[in-house]
């Protein structure tokens, strides 16, 4: 028999059904799973032998689903900042990606980003990246539930020759961890504008061979839309649905610029959308139709992006923004309540993984990926609702325990699988090789 744990919130927020807020509850984790949902007093007594956690002022929440990073350009936080994304992109980002990119950097990269994910609440990351094996191994290493996004593009770097060497080594990662429970993996073609009609359709079939999802940046930008409009004659959607690509396994990065006829479209094949509010912003990209969206019957997630163009990895602190912007951007103050807003960061960020039976939520049966939240803090207090207070009060410095399927990974602030000063001494070490390449 596995060992129980029981841990005894203030608060318990299932997630499921919308809004619920138990008080007085008890969760109690039996191996990976969640045991039991039930009152303190009965746990006491039913679990008098099981590990007791105390979390007087806590919230005890879903772990947090970041549906859409690079989680590797943590290492290139803070290189080139205020720049529109093109700039960025082809001056700055691809030559220092270019010159540095590989196994060690991947892996360096994500095991920081994974460490401040998880110092934040986030217990699940949908990353799309290169070195796909050094995604998954950091994920393995920190403990985190990890979808390795295998990017695909038409032209070289330093990771793979062309199309069809990227979806290659795409499918031989895939094949290389199965059966890994905490590691799946999706196709990334990166964007519209780096990827052909033929790649697309190439990369289609390999998703359904292998039964994968895929995971793409589309209408980021309104430069994307006039390019697509110059060279197909049609909005970068529109090509798409024609392609085939358009479904319930598609994770669409971003979508800022989209019509009410494009978000019906999403809505009517069930696509699911990544919503990066911060680096949005600070790109300049735009203000995506959240509220739209969802009132069609959109799934939508919500995603940090990468360091590189957020510059932090805090789902918690991007869960306040989307909340705010979805009522400035609507004109509607009740758009994207509290209760939808945590439900955006954990259970739909779930089902556009294909995960919703597993996590997202906190149900007997689940995985126990959990987060608990200290709202005793000055800066949470007075307290008198505690949904509304992780929405808009929170931070992420008072997430203070999590785990990733029974796996304590913080503790009490402290990460129980990484080491948080050789990754430190790691990021200053690549800074000054970066640092150096861009000084010659």
């Amino acid at each position: 028999m596995a060992a129980l744990t029981c841990l005894y919130p203030r608060w318990l927020i299932p997630v499921e059904p919308r809004g619920a807020v138990l008080e007085g509850h008890a969760l109690v984790i039996e191996g990976e799973r969640i045991a039991a949902i039930l009152p303190a007093a009965e746990a006491r007594q039913r679990y008098a032998a099981a590990e007791a956690i105390e979390l007087p002022d806590h919230a005890l929440l879903p772990g947090l689903v970041n549906l859409h990073g690079h989680s590797a350009m943590t290492l290139l936080r803070g290189l080139a900042d205020d720049l529109a994304l093109m700039d960025w992109l082809q001056n700055h980002i691809w030559p220092a990606e270019g010159r540095h990119v590989s196994d060690a950097f991947v892996h360096d990269g994500t095991l920081h980003a994974m460490a401040e994910m998880i110092r934040g609440g986030t217990t699940t990351v949908n990353d799309m990246y290169f070195h796909h094996e050094a995604v998954a191994c950091a994920g393995l290493a920190a403990g985190m539930r990890t979808v390795v996004g295998c990017s695909i593009l038409e032209f070289p770097t330093a990771y793979g020759r062309d199309a069809a060497d990227y979806l290659a080594k795409a499918e031989a990662a895939c094949r290389a961890f199965a059966g890994e429970s905490l590691v799946g993996f999706t196709l990334a073609p990166h964007a519209p504008y780096t990827v052909a009609d033929d790649t697309f359709r190439r990369t289609i079939a390999l998703a359904d061979r292998l039964r994968l999802g895929i995971h793409c940046h589309i209408h980021e930008t309104r430069d994307e839309i006039d390019g697509s409009l110059a060279q197909y004659g049609v909005r970068p959607l529109e090509r798409l649905h024609a392609l085939g690509l358009l479904g319930p396994t598609l994770v669409a990065a971003h979508v800022v610029h989209a019509s009410d006829a494009e978000i019906e479209l999403l809505a009517r094949h069930g696509v699911h959308v990544a919503h990066n509010p911060a680096s949005n912003l600070k790109l300049a990209s735009g203000f995506a139709r959240v509220a739209a969206m969802q009132r069609a019957g959109v799934n939508v997630g919500l995603g940090t992006d990468g360091a590189a163009s957020n510059n932090k990895l805090d789902l918690l602190g991007d869960l306040r923004l989307a909340a705010l912007l979805a009522k400035a951007e609507s004109g509607d103050p009740t758009a994207l309540g509290a209760a939808a807003a945590l439900e955006m960061a954990t259970l739909a960020g779930a089902r556009a993984l294909g995960l919703a039976d597993r996590i997202g939520s906190l149900l007997p049966g689940k995985q126990a990926d959990l987060v608990a939240v200290d709202l005793g803090a000055l800066e949470t207090q007075p307290l008198f609702d505690p949904l509304s207070q992780l929405v808009y009060a929170a931070g992420r410095e008072q997430v203070s325990d999590v785990w990733v399927a029974g796996r304590a990974l913080l503790r009490r602030r402290e990460l129980t699988t990484l080491d948080a000063g050789q990754i430190v001494a790691r990021a200053r070490d690549w800074r000054e090789r970066i640092a150096a390449d861009r000084a010659a």
